[in-house]
């Protein structure tokens, strides 16, 4: 055979295998992430998805005999239109389905990743749904593995996913789905101080959602007041700064990380209504519920009761008092600071809990534009 054919023969093998193999995962260079879950009474058709790169689906469950990912036939209707209705606004905006939550089983989490043929269930059904319902990645939010075996389990799952994730996009010739997970904001289970499978979480996952909040609340903190989710906070471990500089010094490239903030708010009844600053004495909530409460009904107190608002520029973080009602929150000026610091510090993005939360887009649109092109 001539040399010019055997030229031309090559040549149009190495395009015939470039067509037919699946599209390279394309690593976002931004993520503006936000989750949003329809027990918030929010509906997905109001999100203004303008602002956001991604959006959060949440949460499908596991089920606890088959380890399969299901969706309740409640939240079916919408998670299964749930992409269609946010790209009408953004046609370029990518979807996540959302899996566990803060109110997952954990049990049967770790079960589930405890056995191969149990990850290859939860695996398996996972594609499958994010496929059936046009979502572009898939999201774990497990709040927490906290020993050594489970740890150890969650990485060899997330092994695993990744492998099943590549295989099945050869396979069908579509663009391969995108794999995160929630995490603590440090890298390790601070009561066990069992580390988080890091090199594994690097090599699997696009990125990692780093939820620096909740660091006080009512709940776990009732004696005293403290910011939620403070950037900063000299002389204490909990703060946004600190998770970040320890998930990137346990060897995590900081391009893997997106920093969580909250658009919501926690609540304490002052003792004395005249000590009314950070670190105050206090008696548990003062809000009903578990004493939380979202920017706008924050917004709404605010208003009704005349409420003094304070921001916090040591800590990054705001709160309001009246009486002895206390709020500590993320305001606009905490969280354009916080998406500034994201961004100087070379992380990919960000990402808030939960959209619905906002007030007419005040803190989505700050964050935006906090960002930048």
């Amino acid at each position: 055979m001539a040399p010019s054919k055997l030229i031309t023969m090559f040549i149009s093998t190495v395009l015939l295998v470039l067509l037919l193999r699946p599209a390279a995962a394309q690593a976002p260079s931004v993520v503006r992430g936000g989750y949003w879950f329809p027990e918030s009474g929010f509906a997905a058709s109001a999100i203004n998805s303008r602002l956001f790169t991604h959006l959060f689906c949440a949460f499908a469950a596991v089920d606890s005999g088959t380890y399969r990912v299901t969706i309740s036939s409640a939240n079916q209707p919408q998670f299964s239109s749930f992409t269609q209705t946010v790209q009408r606004q953004n046609p370029s905006v990518k979807t996540l389905l959302s899996i566990a939550g803060g109110s997952a089983n954990l049990a049967t989490l770790a079960a589930m990743a405890s056995q191969p043929g149990r990850r290859k269930a939860f695996i398996d059904s996972s594609i499958s749904l994010a496929r059936q319902y046009n979502f572009h990645g898939l999201d774990l939010d497990w709040e927490y593995p906290s020993d050594t075996t489970q740890m150890a389990n969650f990485g060899a799952l997330l092994t695993e996913w990744r492998a099943a994730v590549a295989a099945e996009a050869r396979s069908s010739g579509k663009q391969p789905l995108l794999l995160t997970a929630a995490v603590l904001y440090l890298p390790y289970y601070y009561s066990s101080a069992v580390p988080y499978p890091i090199r594994t979480i690097s090599n699997s996952l696009d990125w990692i959602n780093l939820m620096a909040y909740d660091f006080y609340g009512p709940g776990w903190s009732p004696t005293t007041t403290g910011p939620p989710a403070a950037l900063y906070n000299p002389g204490r471990r909990e703060s946004g700064d600190n998770g970040v500089n320890s998930w990137t010094q346990s060897g995590l490239p900081a391009k893997k990380i997106v920093l969580g903030m909250p658009f919501y708010g926690w609540s304490w009844r002052l003792a004395d209504a005249g000590k009314n600053g950070l670190f105050s004495p206090a008696n548990g909530k003062a809000l009903a519920g578990e004493g939380s409460a979202g920017y706008n009904q924050i917004n709404s107190f605010i208003a009704q009761n005349r409420a003094t608002k304070v921001f916090n520029s040591t800590v990054v973080s705001d709160y309001c008092y009246s009486g002895t009602t206390w709020i500590g929150y993320d305001d606009v000026q905490s969280v354009s600071t916080k998406v500034a610091y994201a961004k100087r510090k070379g992380l990919l993005g960000y990402f808030a809990w939960h959209v619905g939360a906002d007030d007419n887009w005040a803190l989505s649109t700050r964050a935006s534009q906090a960002w930048g092109a």
